[in-house]
């Protein structure tokens, strides 16, 4: 195996994995890996593609009482991408990922050491279908989908089941949305075609032991990963980011 290609299948393990366990966040860490051995223009489609089959081991779990809960965030996300595209050429992603970042990595770990986390119970399926929007319009703007709806679930104060059954029923839809375009406009290359049956057993593995593993957490617990997650992912778009800005 080659170095690139051990690269990948070890990033590929470790997302399927945190993935398993928390129900996203596999473009979080695949990224920190594959951004070293792929192109760009290969690793979209693989996390893509294998977002899709960890978020569909994860349906096994799914909590079916939740599935009203994510119907707000979907709807309100559908719409949210093409506002999102539509306003690219006007944002500098950067300074939006920028900002984003820096809010994720205060906000995150003041909720983690807070001894109560506040609850928000105002809005409704409305305001869930707001963080949905907000969502939709950050996949279309920097293909960041899942930073808000996901704080949203967490300020919800819902379980852990509800709360990652609504993840994944975002996310699916999302990612569904996502490879279809891929497929549509040839975006696929033969090479990121010729990894997707590579990856498929890998992730398949690794998503299962992380479902395991997720079978053991308490809602506390759960929380901790989430907000953690969240926190990294708000130190890697402002390492990403930063740089760029200032140079």
């Amino acid at each position: 195996m080659t170095f690139e290609m051990t690269i990948v299948v070890l990033g590929g393990a470790l997302a399927g994995f945190i993935q398993g366990v928390s129900g996203f966040a596999f473009g979080l860490v695949a990224m920190a890996f594959w951004s070293w051995a792929l192109e760009p223009a290969i690793a979209g489609p693989l996390v893509v593609f294998c977002s899709l089959i960890g978020q569909a081991m994860g349906m096994r779990m799914l909590k079916l009482a939740a599935i009203p809960r994510a119907i707000p965030f979907i709807l309100g996300g559908l719409p949210g991408v093409p506002v999102g595209v539509w306003l690219l050429p006007m944002v500098d992603p950067r300074l939006f990922q920028a900002g984003l970042g820096a809010l994720l990595i205060l906000w995150c770990p003041a909720m983690l050491l807070a001894a109560r986390l506040p609850r928000v119970t105002f809005g409704g399926p409305a305001a869930d279908g707001v963080a949905g929007f907000l969502g939709g319009i950050m996949g279309g703007l920097g293909g960041l989908p899942g930073p808000i709806p996901t704080l949203w679930c967490v300020l919800r104060g819902w379980d852990r089941a509800t709360q990652r059954s609504v993840f994944q029923l975002v996310f699916l839809t999302m990612h569904t949305m996502t490879m279809a375009g891929y497929l549509l406009t040839g975006t696929v290359s033969v090479r990121a075609a010729w990894l997707f049956p590579v990856m498929l057993p890998i992730v398949i593995a690794a998503a299962l032991l992380g479902a395991a593993a997720y079978r053991r957490l308490g809602d506390v617990g759960f929380q901790r990963i989430v907000l953690g997650l969240l926190a990294a992912s708000g130190a890697a778009l402002l390492a990403s980011s930063l740089p760029k800005l200032l140079g």
